[in-house]
């Protein structure tokens, strides 16, 4: 007999621990453990409150790593102060770049879309390390805070690179972009321009792009119209939710987080401590998740048999206290039996999951790299420094403030080109109805671009920005760049 594949589970907090055992029941009648074998690790709530800020262990993080794939139940993260979420911080620090989100419409799930016999069926893709998620803030003055939003090429690529091989394994023809390049012009707009590279490679398959805004209008209005829709991390997010409520809540949204070496499945609903161990909560997500690993290691037979097992038992009008549909409700372990009895069953109302003839259990763990690996995209592309963005905590006026600033950079290679406030323009044109607050952002760039472009490293902006020093307060500094002759940075507003 083959070895096992040995994978990191944790129940996780609140419902955790109810609904991981149910799954793992499930799995266990259906036969998953002739093939797999489950290693507890601690992480979540009680190890946040060790003060571990991280919400995980050390050999937690040591056998996620060893295996390569981790189950997990939801977990509770600190609200405001302590750690950050713990889910977030185990998919960037094992690389898991990709989260797929499958919403599809359930038997027995009583909806508006169900109601109206509008079938939804819809994969979400979304980065899954970068964007505002890389949660870098600082506090820039006394009345402003910051956060950045880091986007990288090689983050879109790896992203995309998955969208569409996944939606060529699914026999999905068209897939979606949604951004919003209209206004995040170079962030979202090399996310956008990344899916088009990325398509080149998939001719088979249509695409289209969509601003976000519009997407969620278009997705309430006419969820039948999108199969797949790849998002950045923080609009991924926010999607997912919405598309979560299009087919009855969190409680049916499954959830991968995949990486090149490691892959997290979880349910992302909350951990509900108003009902923990009462035995009430819906497992449906968490089976959902776990059938997506099954999948992903090979046992495709085996996660078909319960996946309509399952939709035989919510045809049935088996269904736990938070669904809308026929029947009384019942309870976590009720649920799962119904699923246990159902299994070799197909629903009779819908078209049944296609049982593939054998499972083909296969999975490397991962070999632990020594270094971080570098990811590259643009290798030859060249960059010209022209000038630099100067951020300045001050209470004067714009007025008074480029005067000053046109003083101090008098016989340097730069000249002051524009203020701006909290990204609107405010000199040297602009709107006295234009409110301000104490956080400006000034420009310099170079006075004789045309001599001067290519010739100037970055001392020269360092000079300047001692000068400047000497008489304000710098919160942060910025080179300004072109990078093959096209501007790296973007114009305020009203610029």
């Amino acid at each position: 007999m083959a070895e096992k594949i040995r994978i990191a589970m944790c129940p996780g907090d609140g419902i955790g621990t109810e609904i991981m055992d149910a799954c793992l029941r499930i799995f266990g009648e259906a036969g998953v453990n002739e093939h797999v074998e489950f290693e507890p690790v601690e992480m979540g709530e009680r190890v946040f409150a060790t003060g571990d800020s991280r919400g995980v262990t050390d050999e937690a993080m040591a056998t996620v790593e060893r295996l390569g794939l981790l189950y997990k139940g939801p977990m509770g993260t600190p609200i405001g102060g302590g750690g950050k979420s713990i889910n977030v911080t185990l998919r960037k620090t094992f690389g898991a770049f990709a989260n797929l989100r499958h919403f599809q419409s359930l038997p027995g799930v009583d909806t508006v879309f169900s109601r109206a016999g509008v079938p939804v069926d819809i994969y979400v893709v979304r980065e899954n390390v970068e964007d505002t998620y890389g949660g870098v803030e600082h506090r820039k003055s006394n009345d402003v805070v910051e956060c950045k939003r880091l986007i990288s090429a090689p983050g879109c690529d790896q992203v995309h690179r998955f969208a569409f091989m996944t939606a060529a394994k699914l026999g999905i023809d068209l897939v979606h972009c949604g951004h919003k390049a209209n206004i995040m012009k170079m962030t979202d707009g090399l996310f956008l321009d990344r899916f088009r590279a990325a398509a080149n490679d998939h001719p088979q398959i249509q695409t289209a792009d969509v601003i976000v805004d519009a997407l969620c209008m278009n997705l309430v209005l006419k969820p039948q119209a999108y199969r797949m829709i790849v998002l950045p991390n923080l609009q991924g997010d926010i999607v997912s939710d919405l598309a979560a409520g299009l087919v009855g809540g969190l409680g049916f949204a499954p959830s991968a987080n995949i990486g090149d070496k490691i892959s997290i499945f979880e349910a992302v609903h909350g951990t509900a401590p108003d009902i923990a161990g009462r035995g009430i909560a819906n497992p449906t997500s968490l089976l959902l998740s776990g059938l997506m690993l099954l999948r992903h290691i090979g046992l495709v037979r085996t996660a078909s048999v319960i996946e309509n097992a399952l939709l035989a038992t919510l045809e049935d009008g088996v269904h736990t206290g938070d669904v809308r549909g026929e029947g009384e409700p019942v309870g976590t372990s009720a649920f799962a039996d119904g699923i246990i009895e159902r299994l070799g069953r197909n629903p009779a109302g819908q078209e049944a999951r296609p049982v593939p003839d054998r499972d083909e259990p296969s999975f490397t763990p991962p070999v632990r790299p020594h270094v971080n690996e570098l990811m590259r995209t643009f290798e030859t592309t060249k960059s010209d420094v022209c000038g630099c963005d100067v951020y300045i905590d001050t209470q004067i006026t714009p007025l008074e403030l480029a005067q000053r600033i046109e003083r101090i950079c008098e016989g340097t290679l730069f000249k002051l080109t524009m203020i701006s406030s909290r990204g609107t323009q405010v000199w040297p044109s602009g709107s006295p109805y234009t409110e301000v607050v104490d956080y400006y952002r000034v420009r310099f760039e170079l006075r004789n671009p045309e001599t001067m472009l290519g010739q100037v490293g970055q001392m020269p902006t360092v000079h300047l920005l001692n000068k400047v020093a000497e008489k304000f307060e710098i919160t942060e500094f910025q080179l300004l760049k072109y990078f093959d002759g096209v501007r790296g940075f973007s114009l305020a507003q009203g610029q």
